[in-house]
């Protein structure tokens, strides 16, 4: 479950725009000079913890060295607009990472911080500030099983 401390979101609809990399100023430094960073903390989050943020964040490297990162990105993506239901917007998540990886990171990025979670303090710090009774979990529909 996902915190959401900052009021209800509009269903269905992201929380910033593709291009408001600078509402966050720090992630967006950070994302540029660094973007696996970025993605290993999203990734961390979305996958709850069964992907480390280290771990995310060194197969972005190597895949990014390799120039195929964003078909790997993308799947977070689409995961994290399932997790919310959000749009493909402004077109399909694997032409988003293609063409703007960097202000795609900072979107996600952004998206997590207002619905509540900090990625910054990783999912085992998130998921024991949600049990403490510190937030109210939205009702996230479940995903797809095995």
């Amino acid at each position: 479950m996902y915190p959401n401390n900052t009021g209800p979101q509009p269903e269905g609809q992201w929380s910033s725009g593709l291009c408001d990399c600078f509402q966050d100023s720090s992630n967006c430094c950070v994302t540029c000079c660094c973007p696996c960073i970025t993605f290993g903390r999203v990734a961390e989050i979305v996958d709850r913890g069964q992907t480390t943020c280290a771990c995310g964040g060194l197969i972005y490297y190597a895949l990014a060295h390799l120039g195929c990162a964003c078909l790997y990105t993308c799947t977070y993506r689409t995961k994290l607009r399932a997790l919310y239901s959000l749009p493909e917007d402004p077109c399909g998540d694997c032409c988003v990472h293609f063409w703007c990886t960097t202000c795609a990171l900072c979107q996600e990025y952004r998206e997590l911080k207002s619905r509540g979670v900090d990625p910054t303090i990783g999912w085992v710090a998130n998921a024991q500030k949600m049990n403490s009774g510190a937030t109210t979990p939205p009702f996230v529909a479940p995903g797809m099983t095995r």
